[in-house]
């Protein structure tokens, strides 16, 4: 898959994980499991990259006698969301195009 493509795709899977609530990476990573795997190493990575884009904000809260960084999403983020939305249906639009030809041959 294209590192771009690819990389635009975890973006939005990291504020889908904290749309509803400010969560803290480890929840992040049991969040989205089910749906794909990723590694702690990537996910501070986008949440640094999120923060500087200002699509999520970051607070530190103690949390059983720890420092936690919980990250919550700001309007930039929920709007990348609805982008990723509108732009999915072209993306699905456009692969429907490219394998046409395989559901004929079927």
């Amino acid at each position: 898959m294209d590192i771009q493509l690819k990389r635009g795709l975890l973006d939005v899977c990291v504020l889908a994980a904290i749309k509803n609530e400010d969560s803290y990476g480890y929840k992040i990573l049991k969040d989205i499991k089910p749906y794909l795997t990723m590694s702690e190493s990537t996910l501070y990575t986008i949440l640094k990259r999120l923060e500087t884009s200002e699509m999520l904000t970051v607070r530190t809260a103690e949390h059983g006698g720890r420092l936690r960084k919980y990250y919550h999403i700001t309007n930039a983020g929920l709007k990348r969301i609805e982008d990723f939305k509108r732009e999915w249906s072209e993306v699905m639009s456009i692969y429907q195009f490219v394998t046409k030809e395989d559901d004929k041959n079927e």
